[in-house]
């Protein structure tokens, strides 16, 4: 498979798996919404909740000073009852229990009856409901005839012999039922962040102590069933009352606390006490007391404030654009850390987006685009990781054949070729076997093939040990060239070197093989110039050479060294770009194929 194909079924496999995630799995839910939970509680604790709402608080200071009067939890229901007196004598506009009356007290019952009669001569009083599991449905009488003190509506199509599990305050009488439930809604990770506003079972709506405040006080509902909810503050944010201190301030007879403390005000009754366990996780804190969690949701429908949820269309949106650039950035070979520095910058920047959005009450969850493009970074990265590996291990294999190793090496340090096709100032050197022929038709061909491997071997040797590419081999001729693909300013220098260390070489191989060999020689040519250098050849097989009029005339030179009698033959260009490094006997001007202009021609010598 082709690298486009194969990077284009990373991308659709990772907006596949986004997809799959926002629009159904949600694996990255539980992660999601802590990452949110501490987005939306920076914003919170900046923020100050409405100061219309009290909380007259059962804390631990109330439990111990009420011990004398009302003795141990639960308190006798009289209590509250001259609470709600004095607390509706200065005319708040609601007051609500965040306390369970479910039970009758079997032990006072006349506290209970004081209590009944308080709460149904101030309508501003609403107490709290519980809805059980709807497997204790069938337990409980039909709805129907406890409907309308429920506050209960039949939506169309409800069944009339519906049962609900439902707990309403039986300690009060049916006419004082301003109930709601109060269940505390929490996430599959424990973490409460939404309060419920109705529940809708067979056809009827059950609605929530909040729901049902807001509808008698005239406060817009939201749609939906429940509503997530916005926090201001931090935990303790809403002003507390001790209930001790407003209670023994109602039984004086000179009150100390200002008589119009709570006017216009929605005073909720509950406990912030650890022992009394009304402590619930939310965003905010992992002990946060129930009664400011039912506070935060009352703020919310009299203020019109609550997070919303952005449309599942945006974080998919992130996700496409995300992946899409990370697929078009690898298609072009861009720098893969530079792309992952750059995918680093943008996910920390939508990240910033998602806790400014938080700020205007906007959930917005970016962890699964962000995973989604992350995972197919890294992917893509590995692949174009071994991809490269690759290239440069054929890159090994390739140029191990026409340089040395140290060359080959840097060739990769530096990242390969810079290109093919590039006119360079090279030198070219072509050597030829003298003799060949005629030795060649005096032996066996088996034979034949040992001398020239061991003859290659030896003159190979010495280009690379100068820093030659060795081009090609041509029949029992020898193709090399200095100037590529590394940068070489002293090429000529080099290739003349290397042309008389192989006569020396070939002294040593004809050493070697003894008077079967005495015909054996050769001639080398050298010319300077501009050659085009690079990979040359179809997409099925390429090879690293060079062309051009320089390699023509290197050639034709290699060919007048006979002519000339002479080993080794350079031309002008060749001893200009030497200088002084080395001896130069001029060897006349020769006749040269396709060219006008006599080639004058030099050998060169070490200097003594």
């Amino acid at each position: 498979m082709s690298s486009a194909r194969l990077l284009s079924l990373f991308a659709a496999l990772a907006l596949a798996a986004a997809g799959i995630e926002i629009f159904g799995l949600r694996l990255l839910a539980p992660l999601e919404d802590r990452l949110l939970d501490a987005f939306v509680r920076t914003h919170a604790v900046r923020l100050a909740p409405d100061p219309e709402f009290v909380i007259v608080d059962i804390d631990e200071k109330s439990l111990a000073r009420m011990q004398a009067v009302a003795g141990s939890w639960p308190w006798p229901r009289a209590v509250h009852a001259e609470l709600i007196e004095g607390l509706a004598a200065q005319q708040p506009r609601a007051i609500v229990f965040d306390i369970l009356f479910t039970e009758a007290d079997k032990f006072r019952p006349e506290s209970d009856a004081l209590f009944a009669q308080v709460a149904a001569r101030h309508p501003l009083s609403y107490f709290p409901m519980v809805r059980l599991a709807p497997r204790d449905d069938a337990n409980f009488p039909p709805v129907a005839t406890v409907a309308k003190q429920l506050g209960l509506r039949p939506l169309p199509g409800a069944d009339p012999d519906a049962r609900i599990a439902l707990l309403p305050p039986l300690a009060l009488p049916p006419e004082a039922w301003r109930t709601g439930t109060i269940n505390f809604l929490e996430d599959a990770d424990g973490v409460g962040r939404r309060y419920g506003l109705r529940t809708v079972v067979q056809g009827w709506e059950v609605p929530s102590l909040p729901a049902r405040v807001a509808r008698d006080l005239g406060w817009r509902l939201p749609d939906g069933d429940d509503m997530v909810l916005a926090w201001r503050g931090p935990k303790g944010a809403f002003r507390h009352v001790p209930y001790s201190d407003l209670y023994e301030d109602f039984n004086r007879a000179q009150r100390q606390r200002p008589q119009d403390e709570f006017r216009g005000k929605l005073v909720l009754i509950g406990t912030a006490a650890s022992g009394l366990q009304d402590l619930r996780v939310t965003p905010i804190d992992s002990l946060h007391p129930g009664v400011e969690i039912l506070a935060t949701a009352l703020d919310n429908l009299k203020n019109g404030r609550s997070m919303r949820r952005a449309a599942p269309s945006i974080p998919a949106g992130v996700a496409l654009a995300l992946v899409g650039l990370l697929a078009w950035a690898f298609a072009r070979s861009f720098d893969a850390s530079r792309t992952g520095l750059a995918l680093g910058v943008a996910s920390l920047v939508l990240l910033a987006a998602s806790w400014h959005a938080a700020g205007e009450m906007l959930l917005a969850p970016l962890l699964a685009p962000l995973a989604a493009a992350w995972s197919f970074y890294f992917v893509a990265a590995g692949a174009a990781y071994l991809r490269e590996r690759r290239e440069r291990q054929e890159a090994i294999a390739l140029f191990s054949r026409f340089v040395n190793p140290h060359v080959v090496k840097q060739l990769l340090e530096r990242g390969g070729l810079e290109g093919a096709g590039q006119t360079r100032q090279v030198t070219l050197l072509f050597s030829d076997i003298r003799g060949f022929t005629t030795m060649s038709e005096s032996r066996p061909p088996q034979e034949v093939v040992a001398l020239l491997n061991r003859y290659f071997a030896l003159q190979v040797d010495v280009v690379f040990r100068h820093g030659g590419s060795l081009d090609k081999f041509i029949g029992d001729a020898i193709m090399a060239f200095w100037g590529a693909p590394l940068n070489d300013p002293e090429h000529a220098r080099n290739a003349v070197a290397c042309a008389l260390d192989m006569a020396e070489a070939l002294q040593v191989f004809k050493a070697e093989l003894g008077p079967a060999v005495a015909s054996f020689d050769i001639g080398i040519g050298i010319h300077s110039g501009p050659a085009v250098v690079g990979l040359i050849g179809s997409e099925k097989r390429r090879e690293y050479t060079s062309i051009g009029d320089t390699v023509n005339l290197a050639s034709r030179i290699e060919g007048l060294t006979k002519d000339a009698g002479r080993r080794i033959l350079v031309s002008r260009e060749t001893m200009e770009h030497c200088g002084a490094v080395f001896d130069f006997v001029s060897c006349g001007s020769f006749k040269v194929k396709g060219r006008a202009q006599e080639v004058e021609l030099f050998e060169p010598k070490r200097k003594p």
